[in-house]
C-alpha cells in the first residue's frame, strides 16, 4: 500500500472533489435540455402533462443547482490549494476558460431565476419556452469551458515554456487544443443522455409504485425516446474520441486496450484479465476492430504501449474503466432501442414490471459509466498532470495538511448529499403530480 503522502492525499481529495461534482454538473447540464424540450411539446400541442412535467423538473433542477455551486467552488479553490506548482505555470494560459465558466454560469443563473418566476406571466406561452434556451445555452457552455481546460491539460498548447517561466501566452489557441472537439463533444452528449436515463428511472420507479396515470405514461415516452438519441449520440463521441487518442494520445489508447506490440490489423480487446507475466487471459477478441476504431481502416498501424518509457505509462487497470463505460453504453443503446420497438409493435410490454427495472436501473448505470469514463480520461493520463510538461508529483502541495482537508471535505459532500436527497424528497412525496395536475389545470 503507497504511503499517504501529500501528492497521494492531494490526488485523493481531487478524485473525492470531481467524483462528487460531477453528478451534479452531469445533472445540469443535461436536464435543462430536458425542460426545454418538455415544456416546447407541452406549448406545440397545447399539453398539460408536458407542461408539468417541465415544471416538476425544474423544481429539482434547481436544488441540484445549488449543490453544484458548492462543490464547483470547492473545486476552484482546491486547485490553488492543493497543485499550486500546476497552476503557477498553467494558471495564466487557463485563466480564461475559467472566468468564462463562470461568465457563463451567471449567465445561465439569471435566466434560470427568469425562468421560475414567469411561469403564467405571458399571454403566448411559447415567450416563456424561450427564456429555456439562455438556459440550456449557459449550461451547455459552462460544460464547454471547464472541459477545455482538462482538454488543454491533455493536449497543452498556446504557450511557451522555459524551465518555470510561461510566455507566449495564446489562451484562444490554448482553448481549442486537438483534445477540445472530441472531449466537449463526449462531455455534452454523455450528459444529454444520462440525464434522460436519469429522469426515466424517476419515472420507471414512480409507474413499478402503482402510478400509471398520464403523466407518467408520456414522461417515460419523452425521456426514453430522447435517451435513445442521446445514446447514438455518445456512440458517435465515444468513436470520435477513439480517433483522437490514436492521434494524440496513443499510449492512453494502448493501456485502455491493453495493446502492447506496434502491429497493424490491431484486435480490440474487451474484458479479460492479466496474469503474472503480463499475458492476457480471458479476454473476448474482436479482429482488427482496434484498427478501424482508431484509423477506419482494418490493416491500420496501431501503436503498442511498449513503445514509451515505463515512466510515462498509464496504469493498466484503466482497462476495465473503459469496459464498464462501453458495456452500460450499449445497455443503455438497446434499452431505449427496445422501447421504442415495443412503442411501435407491443405497447403491452411497455410496462411489463421486468422491463421497467431495466429502465429503472439505467440512469444509476449510466452515472457509474459517467465516472467510469472521467476516471479511464484522467487516470489515462497519468504521470503526467500537463501531458509533457509536467509530471502530477511535481504539480502538487507540500503542505501536512492535505489528510485534515479530505477528511473535512468528505464530510461536507455527505452532508450535502444527504440534505439533497431529503429535500428533493419531500419536495415531491408530499406534492403528487395528479394533485398538482388538477391544481394548476383543471380547476
Amino acid at each position: 500500500m503507497p504511503e499517504l503522502d501529500s501528492v497521494i492525499l492531494s490526488r485523493m481529495l481531487t478524485t473525492l472533489t470531481l467524483a462528487f461534482h460531477i453528478i451534479f454538473a452531469t445533472i445540469g447540464v443535461g436536464v435543462p435540455v430536458m425542460i426545454s424540450i418538455a415544456e416546447f411539446i407541452g406549448v406545440k400541442r397545447n399539453d398539460p402533462y408536458y407542461l408539468l412535467l417541465a415544471r416538476r423538473w425544474t423544481r429539482g433542477f434547481v436544488v441540484t443547482v445549488a449543490v453544484g455551486v458548492v462543490t464547483g467552488t470547492c473545486i476552484g479553490l482546491q486547485l490553488s490549494l492543493l497543485w499550486p506548482s500546476f497552476m503557477e505555470i498553467a494558471g495564466q494560459v487557463i485563466s480564461l476558460p475559467l472566468f468564462m465558466e463562470t461568465f457563463a454560469f451567471f449567465f445561465e443563473a439569471i435566466f434560470l431565476g427568469i425562468y421560475l418566476y414567469t411561469w403564467d406571466r405571458f399571454q403566448k406561452p411559447i415567450y416563456h419556452w424561450l427564456l429555456s434556451i439562455p438556459i440550456v445555452i449557459g449550461s451547455s457552455l459552462s460544460a464547454f469551458f471547464i472541459t477545455t481546460v482538462n482538454a488543454f491539460m491533455n493536449t497543452p498548447q498556446g504557450f511557451t515554456l522555459e524551465e518555470r517561466t510561461i510566455t507566449g501566452i495564446d489562451p484562444i489557441s490554448a482553448m481549442f487544443n486537438p483534445a477540445t472537439p472530441s472531449k466537449v463533444f463526449h462531455v455534452l452528449s454523455t450528459s444529454y443522455m444520462t440525464s434522460a436515463f436519469i429522469l426515466a428511472t424517476i419515472t420507471a420507479l414512480a409507474i413499478l409504485k402503482g402510478k400509471k396515470g398520464e403523466y407518467e405514461k408520456k414522461a417515460l415516452n419523452l425521456t426514453m425516446i430522447t435517451a435513445f438519441v442521446f445514446s447514438l449520440l455518445s456512440f458517435v463521441a465515444g468513436d470520435v474520441s477513439a480517433k483522437f487518442l490514436a492521434e494524440h494520445q496513443p499510449e492512453k489508447l494502448a493501456a485502455g486496450e491493453w495493446h502492447f506490440e506496434t502491429e497493424k490489423g490491431a484486435d480490440l480487446i474487451l474484458f479479460g484479465t492479466l496474469n503474472e507475466d503480463g499475458e492476457i487471459e480471458n479476454e473476448i477478441r474482436i479482429p482488427k476492430l482496434l484498427s478501424f476504431l482508431s484509423f477506419n481502416d482494418f490493416d491500420a498501424e496501431v501503436i503498442g504501449l511498449n513503445e514509451f518509457p515505463e515512466d510515462e505509462r498509464p496504469p493498466l487497470w484503466i482497462h476495465y474503466m473503459f469496459d464498464i463505460m462501453v458495456s452500460i453504453g450499449v445497455y443503455s443503446l438497446l434499452i431505449s432501442f427496445l422501447y421504442l420497438i415495443f412503442m411501435k409493435w407491443k405497447k403491452s410490454l411497455l410496462y411489463n414490471r421486468l422491463f421497467l427495472w431495466l429502465i429503472a436501473i439505467a440512469g444509476p448505470l449510466t452515472m457509474i459509466a459517467i465516472e467510469a469514463g472521467w476516471i479511464y480520461a484522467e487516470v489515462g493520463r497519468q504521470p503526467w498532470i500537463l501531458r509533457g510538461y509536467m509530471k502530477v508529483a511535481e504539480g502538487a502541495t507540500t503542505s501536512e495538511h492535505v489528510g485534515l482537508m479530505f477528511i473535512l471535505f468528505f464530510a461536507l459532500y455527505s452532508a450535502l448529499a444527504i440534505i439533497c436527497a431529503i429535500v428533493l424528497r419531500k419536495m415531491f412525496k408530499n406534492n403528487p403530480a395528479e394533485a398538482e395536475l388538477e391544481f394548476r389545470f383543471k380547476t
